[in-house]
């Protein structure tokens, strides 16, 4: 048997194409699997909305999926809506993926918010995210440890036998965000924490208040995982306006609201800020590829890992 997966077993990741922000069509989710397994990569991420700008895959399917066509890539979530979520159907979705890819299964979960119209269609309050987050997530934990689960609530009264079959070793989970709350909320109830649009400044930041928590609840320090948006070329120019039109189809919103916080440029570019975020204390990374070609990033991201190896 395997030993448990961890957080940091994420290693150098990417996310898998599960979204369609370029309206190509139905994304190359398993093609891009394969090869992120074929070239060395640690992990593969998918994210999670009902409904958004652009057409998205349901994670858990999605994961089962890469489970079939993989063997040692270790699968993440990254991150679940949880709140807009049934947790003990979630649990039962998510231990169907830990069952199908045996040690192989890291469990992010976020807030969310970015739009209201999903959680009213799911038949949840969004206004009640973060407190409905944290229940859940005590009730989902409870679940993949092969526990009966008796939640009185208050916002989430939960009464589940337990859910079989039960994952060999418990899914880490990691909380995803990048507000204050999210970091204490990682430190309390998770092993790791998914940063995402902050300068290496602010994650060494928070990477203090990590370890300032931990000691606060008497728990591990959580591992920071940096989740990074990246746009490998030669022609900066042209990444930008490829970049452009990611930010458009999948967020809807102008490129200036998160170009700060993208990468565009050569392999030595992209590893030089990775390093800066790996000095800042980030220990596992995740390559979000703002480009079609998804599977040519791959290649090139390959190359990035090597650099990064070396720096």
């Amino acid at each position: 048997m395997n030993s448990p997966v961890t957080v940091k077993d994420a290693g150098f990741g990417v996310m898998l194409p599960s979204f369609d922000p370029f309206r190509l069509g139905a994304p190359p989710l398993l093609a891009a699997a394969r090869l992120a397994e074929n070239l060395g990569f640690d992990s593969g991420w998918v994210g999670d909305h009902l409904s958004f700008h652009p057409p998205v895959l349901e994670p858990c399917g999605a994961l089962a999926a890469v489970a079939a066509v993989t063997r040692r890539l270790v699968l993440g979530t990254g991150v679940l809506l949880l709140p807009m979520r049934n947790p003990v159907w979630t649990a039962k979705q998510l231990g169907t993926v830990a069952a199908l890819a045996p040690e192989r299964l890291i469990v992010g979960v976020g807030a969310g918010g970015e739009n209201p119209a999903e959680f009213e269609a799911a038949g949840y309050p969004v206004a009640q995210r973060g407190r409905r987050l944290d229940e859940a997530m005590v009730v989902l934990d409870a679940l993949l440890r092969g526990e009966a689960v008796d939640h009185p609530g208050p916002l989430l009264p939960v009464r589940s036998p337990q859910l079989e079959p039960v994952p060999s070793s418990r899914p880490p989970l990691v909380v995803g965000g990048r507000s204050t709350h999210a970091v204490r909320r990682a430190a309390r109830l998770a092993q790791g924490w998914l940063a995402v649009w902050l300068s290496p400044r602010r994650v060494r930041a928070a990477v203090e208040d990590l370890r300032a928590h931990a000691e606060e609840f008497r728990r591990p320090v959580c591992t920071t995982v940096m989740l990074s948006f990246v746009h490998v070329t030669d022609d900066v120019e042209a990444g930008r306006a490829e970049l452009q039109r990611f930010v458009a189809g999948q967020y809807g919103m102008p490129v200036e609201a998160i170009e700060k916080w993208c990468v565009i440029g050569s392999e030595a570019r992209v590893a030089d800020m990775l390093a800066q975020y790996r000095d800042a204390g980030a220990e596992s990374f995740v390559m979000l590829p703002t480009a079609e070609d998804v599977l040519a990033q791959y290649e090139r991201l390959a190359a990035v890992r090597e650099r990064l190896g070396a720096m």
